[in-house]
């Protein structure tokens, strides 16, 4: 897998370079501004794209800007974002997990695969914020578990490997998450994400 990976601080950008060739990946690049991403990506067409979500110059949301780009200029790369902080109105990885050689390989696969990520930590704060009732209550302890994985971007198959329960059993719950949201199957949208915006907006 072809990787380029973002960071303008330059000791953690080698560091992911040498955490990620130790793990098998080619890092094709590294860059530490938008600019020089935006260059490297398109010089060299990597798979993914490894990019903190506060680059210079304003250290703000150059990130973010950097992957609507990349995604509408090569749609066939895939993006992570890296975060120091804990805002739920993002989807990313902490940066605080990256020193998890496993965790960052897992979320990198992920994507290319076409997968979305979410840290477990922002699922963790919605599950815990305050809110008015509603349909998300009327759902069992294993089925808000089973949504929460599927909010994370894990397929029924992976959520059997993660709870280790049979896939008929995970069918059934996510067929059940369905009803009591009452969400309809339709040609015209996909009810997995539409289980999974109600239980981000809730």
């Amino acid at each position: 897998m072809r990787v380029v990976i973002a960071e303008d601080m330059v000791l953690l950008r080698e560091g992911l370079t040498r955490l990620l060739t130790d793990a098998g990946f080619n890092i094709v690049g590294g860059a530490g501004d938008l600019p020089d991403l935006l260059t490297l990506v398109d010089t060299t067409a990597p798979d993914v794209a490894l990019i903190d979500i506060k680059m210079p110059p304003t250290h703000t949301d150059e990130g973010l800007q950097a992957a609507t780009i990349i995604r509408k200029r090569h749609p066939g790369t895939a993006v992570l974002l890296l975060s120091s902080y804990l805002e739920a109105s993002s989807g990313y990885l902490l940066k605080e997990r990256i020193y998890d050689p496993a965790v960052l390989a897992d979320a990198l696969k992920r994507v290319c695969a076409g997968e979305c990520v979410i840290d477990p930590a922002i699922i963790s704060q919605l599950l815990g914020r305050s809110r008015v009732r509603g349909p998300l209550d009327e759902l069992t302890e294993r089925e808000r578990e089973i949504l929460a994985l599927m909010a994370e971007g894990h397929s029924n198959h992976s959520i059997c490997d993660q709870l280790v329960i049979s896939p008929r059993t995970v069918e059934s719950h996510v067929r059940s998450v369905f009803m009591k949201l009452g969400i309809a199957e339709s040609p015209d949208s996909s009810r997995r994400v539409l289980a999974v915006l109600a239980f981000l907006q809730a």
